[in-house]
C-alpha cells in the first residue's frame, strides 16, 4: 500500500498462523515488506524446468566452474614438476612464477565467471526497492529471515541441477586445495642449509666467467663479486661475495674475532643484505660505503660492514681470505656466521 504523499504504508505482519502456512518463498517476499524492501518485480529465468535453454545455461555455468577447476590443477602441477632454481645454461626456471600466476588467474576467472554466469543466466531476475528503517528484530524478523536464506538457495536451483551441483564442488574444491597447495612446502623443516654456504678453507676466489681473482686484477678503491670454486658455486644463492681493495691508508676497525680476516688492503664480505637478503651491489668508494637498492641499508667498510642507515640491523659476514701459493686469493675458511637475513633458529 502507498499513502497519498508517496510512501510505503506500514506492511500488516502476519500472525503466527498465517507464517506456518505460507511457503518459503510467500515467507520471503513477506519479511522482505517489513523490512522495507518492496519487490517489485520477481520472475523465473525459466518458468518451466528442464527446457533445453535452461540446459544450455547450465553447461555454460558449469563449464565455468570446470575451467576454474583446471586452473587450479595446472596450478599445482606447475608447482610440483616445473624447475625454480637457477642453473647456469637452463633458464626454464623463469617460467615457474609466470605459469602459477597464469593459472591462478585461469582458476579464479572460471570461478568468479560461474557465479556471475549463475545469478544472471539461472537465479530469478528481481527488481527491488528498499526504505530506510530501524534495525530493531523480532521473532517474525528472524522467521521470515531464516525464510529469505531457505528460499536464496532454492533460487540457485542447485538442488535440481545435478550437473552444477558437481561441477560447483569440483572447481570450489579444487580452487581451495590450490590455496592450500603452497604451504607443503613448509612442512619440511631446513636443517643446517641455512648455516652452510659453498665457502670453505683453501676455496678459490673466481669471478663470474670462471677466471681466479689475483690481488694485482684488482684497483684501490675498486669491488669484485665473486664465488666459490666449486661445482654449483655460481648457483649458490648463498654464495655471491664481494671482494673490496681498500685505498691506501684506510684502515677497519674490526669486530671481535675477525682481526685477521683481511689480506692486506683486501676485505670480503657476503653480498646477501641483513635485511631482507637482496644484492647488496653498490660501492661508494669515497664514503667506503655499501648500498643496497632495494630498501636503502647502508653499511660501513671501514667499520667492518656494520649497518649505519637503513633497516639492516646486523653486519654484513665477512669471509676470511688469503692468497695460496699460486697468488690467486682463497678463502681460509668459510663464513663464521649465517649470511642473508635473520630467522627464527638464528642466534643474535
Amino acid at each position: 500500500m502507498t499513502s497519498s504523499d508517496g510512501h510505503h504504508d506500514e506492511p500488516v505482519q502476519p500472525t503466527d498462523e498465517q507464517l506456518a502456512a505460507m511457503s518459503q518463498e510467500q515467507k520471503m517476499l513477506a519479511g522482505a515488506a517489513a523490512g522495507g524492501v518492496h519487490v517489485i518485480r520477481r520472475e523465473e529465468r525459466f518458468p518451466t524446468p528442464g527446457t533445453k535453454a535452461e540446459k544450455r545455461a547450465e553447461r555454460l555455468v558449469s563449464s565455468m566452474f570446470l575451467l576454474g577447476a583446471l586452473g587450479a590443477l595446472g596450478f599445482m602441477v606447475v608447482y610440483v614438476a616445473v624447475p625454480w632454481r637457477f642453473h647456469l645454461g637452463n633458464n626454464s626456471y623463469r617460467f615457474f612464477t609466470p605459469l602459477l600466476g597464469a593459472c591462478m588467474g585461469i582458476a579464479l576467472f572460471g570461478i568468479g565467471a560461474g557465479a556471475v554466469l549463475w545469478a544472471k543466466k539461472l537465479m530469478p531476475e528481481e527488481i527491488v526497492v528498499q526504505e530506510r528503517h530501524d534495525p530493531a528484530s523480532d521473532a517474525f524478523d528472524f522467521q521470515t529471515t531464516g525464510a529469505t536464506i531457505v528460499q536464496g538457495v532454492e533460487d540457485t536451483g542447485i538442488a535440481r541441477r545435478s550437473m552444477l551441483r558437481r561441477s560447483i564442488g569440483v572447481g570450489a574444491g579444487a580452487v581451495g586445495l590450490m590455496a592450500l597447495f603452497p604451504l607443503g612446502g613448509l612442512l619440511r623443516k631446513p636443517r643446517g642449509e641455512l648455516f652452510r654456504t659453498p665457502w670453505t678453507a683453501g676455496v678459490r676466489l673466481i669471478q663470474y666467467d670462471g677466471r681466479p681473482v689475483r690481488p694485482e686484477d684488482m684497483q684501490p678503491g675498486s669491488l669484485a663479486t665473486v664465488f666459490p670454486d666449486v661445482p654449483g658455486g655460481l648457483e649458490d644463492a648463498n654464495a655471491p661475495t664481494m671482494l673490496i681493495r681498500l685505498r691506501a691508508g684506510e684502515k677497519v676497525t674490526a669486530r671481535n674475532g675477525q682481526g685477521d680476516f683481511m689480506w692486506g688492503t683486501y676485505i670480503a664480505f657476503s653480498k646477501i643484505c641483513t635485511h631482507a637478503g637482496c644484492p647488496v651491489s653498490l660501492y661508494e668508494q669515497q664514503s667506503n660505503r655499501l648500498l643496497c637498492p632495494c630498501h636503502q641499508s647502508q653499511f660501513d667498510v671501514l667499520l667492518d660492514g656494520t649497518p649505519v642507515f637503513g633497516p639492516a640491523a646486523r653486519p654484513l659476514p665477512q669471509l676470511p681470505i688469503d692468497v695460496d701459493n699460486e697468488g690467486y686469493f682463497v678463502a681460509r675458511s668459510g663464513y663464521h656466521e649465517a649470511v642473508g637475513p635473520a630467522f627464527w633458529e638464528r642466534p643474535n
